[in-house]
């Protein structure tokens, strides 16, 4: 749903759950960009703060029926837990600011990573999940937190000299940059940006595997954005150096945070090829396999479960990526536009 940025029109007032709406997404923005820039401000709101915590770039899960959920540990807790396994003092300075509530309660990351994870998941009750896993078993809203969080406690970790001078950096403390002090070069986590296409011919789609996905799952194609590319230049490469076809035409859906391997901005498009120039050439240096679906079976695709803990069985049938990755709106997308066309 997308939120209207001007709350009234003309002289006519619109109802004020939408004025209500926009002050609130307004106030919050407001409010994390003061934490950011404030050293200050953010200190202070460590007391009132939630953390989600990982050990070692996992976040930690409990379970919740079926489902998992990540839970939000908040400060005298995260005191308690650090007293008792005599934990630095330096937990604040560690820490990353993430998000906050709609009433503005601050969200930070910690991760426990020195600390042994047997003890703190007992301490705990709960686990320090695959970041992978997590995805099939976290709700939307908590595993877009979860994954923001892990871009930033990785991309810190890596960070932590200055690649002009080679000295150390230091992170503000809400981790939105590092600073070299020896000359005074800011510097801001990225994303590295990648499209991802589902291909049609008209009447199917192409789905690819790499050799690293679970067993039976196929998703669309993907690639990193080279120098000097645009996105449209990037998608036209990319299908053809991987299963050596020609874009017709192409046309953007949405784009999306992706965590693997490290923090990436999918771009999503929809790709259309000549039908009788769709016979595919694999590079097996880039993937396992490429096949092309029809509508019936994409549909029945869509209606699994994904089950990465069979990624072993060679039963496994046919399957696409869970619903809170793009992959899955593209093929989803895709199968309502084929559900609608005449035959």
């Amino acid at each position: 749903m997308v939120v209207p940025v001007t709350c009234r029109v003309g002289y006519r007032k619109v109802p004020s759950l939408c004025y209500r709406s926009c002050s609130t997404y307004i106030r919050r923005m407001r409010y994390l960009s003061e934490l950011k820039e404030d050293d200050d401000a953010c200190r202070q709101a460590y007391n009132s703060g939630s953390f989600f915590l990982f050990h070692n770039l996992s976040p930690f899960l409990q379970r919740k029926g079926k489902m998992f959920l990540a839970p939000k540990i908040n400060t005298p807790d995260i005191k308690r837990i650090l007293l008792k396994f005599s934990q630095s003092e330096r937990w604040i300075e560690d820490s990353v600011l993430v998000g906050c509530s709609e009433e503005c309660t601050p969200y930070f990351a910690l991760d426990l990573g020195s600390l042994e994870r047997a003890a703190m998941e007992s301490e705990l009750g709960g686990s320090f999940a695959d970041a992978w896993k997590a995805l099939f078993q976290l709700e939307k809203e908590d595993s877009a937190l979860i994954f923001l969080a892990q871009a930033l406690l990785r991309w810190h970790n890596n960070n932590q000299y200055c690649g002009k001078t080679g000295q150390p950096t230091e992170k503000n403390l809400s981790g939105s940059k590092r600073v070299c002090h020896s000359s005074e070069i800011i510097c801001y986590p990225q994303m590295s940006p990648v499209v991802i296409t589902l291909v049609s011919d008209g009447s199917r789609c192409l789905l690819v595997r790499q050799a690293s996905f679970p067993k039976g799952m196929y998703s669309a194609l993907s690639g990193f954005c080279d120098v000097g590319e645009t996105l449209e230049e990037t998608v036209r490469r990319e299908v053809a150096e991987e299963v050596g076809l020609e874009v017709e035409t192409l046309w953007y859906s949405a784009s999306q945070h992706w965590p693997f391997p490290n923090s990436s901005l999918m771009i999503g498009y929809h790709a259309m090829v000549r039908p009788q120039q769709s016979k595919i050439s694999i590079n097996r240096q880039e993937l396992e396999a490429a096949k092309w679906f029809s509508l019936e079976e994409v549909e029945r695709a869509l209606g699994r479960e994904p089950k990465p803990s069979q990624e072993k069985d060679d039963s496994l049938s046919f399957w696409v990526p869970p619903k809170q990755a793009i992959a899955h709106q593209l093929i989803q997308e895709w199968a309502k536009k084929q559900a609608v066309i005449p035959v």
